[in-house]
């Protein structure tokens, strides 16, 4: 199962002095809004997203059908796929993608710890 582009989505206080300080560390913004209060940085294949007050936890993060450039894969499990194998599996879900649709859709998962995974298709 491929589960796509991975990045971690933190929960910041301030978008501009985390910006000021992951930047130290050779981030750069790739992508996001920071009037709208979150940001994509990257430094080589790493990606933090860095998210004011839309995420509740620091979140792991999948992108089916996207490389770690945010590019288009021609070939990628649709995430109704990869909910199906999970439920097969016996994973239990926070939030489920609607498997009669296509497109862009997601869902949420916890880890045995409580940390939250994403699964966020935008295609």
């Amino acid at each position: 199962m491929n589960l796509g582009a991975f990045s971690i989505s933190l929960n910041v206080k301030d978008i501009a002095v985390s910006k000021e300080f992951y930047g130290k560390l050779g981030f750069a913004p790739m992508g996001g809004d920071e009037e709208q209060g979150w940001l994509i940085l990257k430094n080589g294949d790493t990606i933090i997203g860095l998210f004011g007050g839309f995420i509740q936890a620091n979140t792991l993060t999948f992108n089916p059908g996207w490389d770690q450039n945010a590019q288009n894969l021609d070939d990628y499990d649709d995430i109704r796929d990869i909910q199906k194998r999970l439920k097969a599996e016996g994973v239990e879900f926070v939030s489920e993608a609607d498997e009669t649709t296509t497109g862009p859709a997601s869902f949420v998962l916890m880890d045995p710890d409580g940390n939250p995974i994403l699964v966020d298709q935008h295609r």
